[in-house]
């Protein structure tokens, strides 16, 4: 898969979203996602620009990976967000536990990391 579409495949899970959603969106078939992703190819500047709009990203952060017009905070705000929404289920499931399983459970993280 081409870097074009693993970030977009990032951006949608990190949405909530589905390709079905994007395609409809974009006004094309799924099934033109399923062949660049299998082409390994990028689309057309107008395609692109589609996907990124619906996405709400830039053709720059899709093509490249990098986003220029977004300030070092406004980056770190984004990547913890999809820090948290990959680590939500385990994230809520801690909430319930009592304060000296949370203790327990970082100190088997901080020994894991060593």
């Amino acid at each position: 898969m081409s870097d074009f579409w693993k970030r977009v495949d990032e951006e949608i899970e990190y949405k909530g979203i589905n390709r079905a959603f994007l395609a409809r969106k974009c006004d094309f078939s799924v099934t033109n996602i399923g062949q660049g992703i299998k082409l390994g190819s990028t689309p057309s500047a107008e395609t692109a620009v589609k996907i990124a709009t619906v996405l709400g990203v830039s053709v720059e952060y899709l093509v490249t990976g990098e986003n220029q017009s977004l300030t070092k905070k406004e980056e770190n705000e984004q990547n913890q967000l999809k820090l948290y929404r990959k680590y939500q289920n385990l994230i809520s499931k801690c909430e319930k536990l009592p304060d000296n399983q949370i203790d327990f459970l970082g100190q088997v993280a901080d020994r894991l990391e060593k």
